[in-house]
């Protein structure tokens, strides 16, 4: 994945904006990011950028946004492979950005998602209707495309955790507390439109089912299968 350069011209659009970020990011983290060092690195007063972004927390959002477009693009691609093939490319390709943007990962595995009921690391709502809807053409019920789609999140975020943190990753909060005035962030709420995801719509109440503690148990339940057969060898 080719990192994106902060752009050299003082002409600023929100998508400049957000790919100028994205390098600070990986460079120093969420925490070494605010308006004032991005203004300077883009040769601007802060004050220039309010234009295209309402502050810190609307600019973290459209970094996620950023990483979230090529996973969509990426799963787009791909939803026409058998399941397996399917599920295996999504998994490297999550792992490509979680590698390439070490630093960034924390923003797709801790913020809010697009909507309450769905998980990191996919947490849009275009990537879990590809998701859905991908698994359902291949002849997966509605109640196992789910339950694939929690587990599937689960291991990645626990696996990618792990690696990113191993390259830099800081998962603590902020030192300075973000404060956003009246301005509107995207899906702060929600309640982001499910117009354009119709699986995603049709199975919210599965979504929103609480299953924690048996994926826990069936986890635990396969790795200590996989280590009896290790032992067993």
């Amino acid at each position: 994945m080719k990192k994106p350069e902060i752009p050299s011209s003082p002409k600023l659009t929100r998508d400049a904006i957000v790919d100028a970020a994205l390098v600070m990011v990986d460079e120093t983290g969420p925490q070494g990011l605010s308006m004032r060092t991005l203004g300077t690195q883009l040769g601007v007063e802060a004050m220039a950028l309010y234009r295209h972004v309402h502050g810190k927390e609307d600019l973290l959002e459209g970094v996620v946004g950023s990483l979230m477009t090529e996973l969509t693009a990426t799963m787009e691609r791909e939803a026409g492979e058998h399941w397996q093939a399917f599920l295996q490319n999504v998994a490297h390709a999550v792992r490509d950005i979680a590698l390439a943007h070490p630093k960034a990962f924390p923003l797709i595995a801790t913020r809010h998602p697009a909507a309450p009921w769905l998980r990191p690391p996919l947490r849009s709502v275009q990537v879990v209707n590809t998701f859905l809807s991908s698994l359902i053409a291949q002849g997966f019920t509605d109640a196992q495309a789910v339950g694939a789609y929690r587990t599937f999140s689960s291991f990645l975020l626990g696996q990618l955790l792990l690696e990113t943190t191993v390259r830099g990753a800081q998962f603590g909060p902020d030192d300075v507390p973000l404060d956003e005035g009246d301005a509107s962030i995207p899906n702060s709420d929600g309640k982001q439109t499910l117009d354009d995801a119709p699986e995603v719509r049709r199975l919210r109440s599965l979504l929103s089912e609480d299953h924690s503690k048996e994926e826990f148990e069936i986890a635990l339940e396969l790795l200590l299968d996989r280590l009896d057969r290790e032992l067993a060898q």
